[in-house]
């Protein structure tokens, strides 16, 4: 294709492009502009053809004026700009995100004649890091820690045990329904301990067979068994200095307690196929769905075992329990799916969360996150309704015998448990923070926010 058709052809490439594109003589002056520039800045092409570039108001240009007077732009100096985040001012005075990208244009003889410029509209990645930035504070704030949701007197309990374990190099064991967030209590004890910089390993004690448990958790050496053609560390060894976490302890064989009974009281381990001991320091955290003391007096735990991972126990509440987080972890869910789906759900009926509220959530937690992922698969309307989940939560949710009735407004709901927690303290703050599980400053804060004095009676 000779250089002429290209000429020829090169407004309709340059067009084609979603890129914006501007070019510029070496006074500023815009010279050429495409149809994505428009549609990104709003001003039509003999709007901005003949005036200077600062018509677009971008934050980030600087001004450089030589001894001669010309050079006014900072470009022309430096020769390129490299993908910088900016900011237009579009027709309307609102502003769009872009990334920028420049370089300047020279003539046969090597001379700077002007400037081509390129801009890629960021606006929907800027809006999804707010969102995500908005996401992460709420996931810091009052109502949750290390991640973990609850505002319930019982996580409250939970979140303090957390806390003080995490202090501590004693054995943790936690217990709770399948579903109830274990792992992560186990997670949040060691990213607040003093081996935070340290491992963290975990092993499922019921996914794996009594052989391959015994090499996963202590290693092996070359030959001890067949298929043991090199020798290997265990997970003890390679949470040295840190945390592992036994998950699923209840379901270990009797054989592989005996060894972990050594390990916790002797502190050391001996890899399958070896007799050398192996010196380790690390904190155990279990977690079990079972009746262990119950295990215990059926001969299925060894009572010795039992008593030494048990020093540190943390009971977490099934859902049913807790029932006034149902609208909190509701919402966190709802915003979390949210940011990955495509559809323009905007929330949840006051029917639908009604159904979440008197379900009795046998599968705890991990149900109503399923339940919700289910509902952005089936929702084709901009609200989830009570249809939208589950059949098995749709058609069996049944009221529940120890449940109140509950605000559906998360702040409703605060503010409900406030009053009832101070009418029951006579207006004592200190008692009422008791009560609720919280300091004593965060009533003090809530009572300020709504506006609720604690005198004899409770206004509200």
């Amino acid at each position: 294709m000779l250089e002429q058709e290209l000429n020829i052809y090169w407004k309709t490439v340059v067009n084609t492009i979603q890129d914006g594109i501007m070019i510029v003589d070496k006074s500023g002056t815009i010279v050429s502009v495409n149809n994505a520039l428009e549609k990104i800045t709003q001003y039509k092409k003999d709007e901005m053809i003949g005036k200077p570039c600062t018509i677009i108001n971008c934050d980030i240009c600087e001004f450089a004026r030589n001894e001669k007077g010309d050079h006014w732009c900072r470009l022309f100096s430096d020769g390129e700009l490299n993908t910088r985040r900016c900011a237009l001012m579009r027709k309307d005075g609102s502003y769009i995100h872009v990334l920028k990208n420049a370089s300047c244009l020279q003539d046969a003889a090597g001379e700077v004649i002007g400037a081509v410029e390129t801009m890629t509209d960021i606006t929907e990645l800027i809006e999804k890091d707010t969102q995500i930035a908005a996401f992460r504070r709420e996931l810091r704030t009052e109502d949750g820690f290390q991640g973990i949701l609850g505002a319930s007197p019982p996580m409250q309990q939970v979140f303090d045990l957390i806390s003080n374990a995490s202090q501590s190099d004693a054995p943790v064991i936690i217990f709770g329904e399948s579903g109830t967030g274990k792992e992560l209590i186990a997670k949040a004890i060691h990213d607040t301990g003093t081996r935070k910089q340290k491992p963290y390993v975990k092993v499922n004690c019921a996914a794996l067979t009594e052989s391959l448990l015994e090499s996963e958790l202590f290693g092996h050496v070359k030959g001890a068994f067949t298929g043991a053609y090199r020798s290997r560390e265990g997970r003890f060894e390679a949470a040295q200095g840190g945390d592992i976490f036994l998950d699923e302890i209840g379901d270990l064989p009797l054989s592989t307690q005996v060894k972990m009974l050594r390990v916790l009281e002797e502190k050391i381990v001996e890899r399958v196929g070896d007799n050398r001991p192996i010196h380790i320091d690390v904190r155990i955290i279990s977690a079990t769905n079972r009746n262990l003391k119950q295990l215990v007096d059926q001969g299925g735990f060894r009572q010795d075992l039992f008593y030494r991972i048990n020093v540190i126990p943390i009971t977490v509440p099934p859902l049913r329990e807790r029932v006034g987080d149902i609208p909190l972890l509701a919402e966190s869910f709802f915003r979390r799916i949210q940011l990955k789906n495509d559809k323009k759900i905007q929330g949840i009926t006051r029917e639908a969360m009604e159904l979440l509220m008197t379900y009795t959530w046998p599968g705890n937690v991990r149900e109503l996150k399923s339940a919700f992922e289910y509902a952005f698969v089936t929702c084709q309307e901009s609200m989830i309704e009570p249809n939208h989940f589950p059949p098995t939560i749709y058609q069996g949710s049944k009221p529940l015998k120890t449940k109140k009735k509950t605000p559906l407004n998360r702040a409703e709901m605060k503010k409900k448990q406030l009053i009832e927690a101070l009418e029951k303290a006579e207006g004592n703050q200190s008692r009422a923070a008791d009560l609720l599980g919280v300091s004593r400053v965060t009533v003090w804060n809530r009572m300020k926010r709504f506006g609720i004095t604690a005198n004899r009676k409770i206004n509200g």
